[in-house]
């Protein structure tokens, strides 16, 4: 029992699912590229409430 031929319109999904793929893959190295130049810019510092730890108080609380 030999294969198949591809359905037409398997083949038209195949060059859409490429096309997706490729844009994903794009925006993926975007975000990656972005996130790169901002942690490595002179100005960038890491905010207060992530340097102390997430969910450390630090002082000013009534207990």
């Amino acid at each position: 029992m030999g294969l198949r031929p591809e359905h037409e319109i398997h083949t038209r999904r195949k060059g859409l699912n490429m096309g997706v793929g490729l844009m994903l893959g794009a925006f993926v190295i975007l975000v990656m590229l972005l996130t790169f130049t901002k942690i490595t810019s002179a100005e960038f510092q890491i905010p207060a409430s992530q340097a102390n730890g997430v969910g450390v108080q630090t002082g000013g609380g009534s207990n």
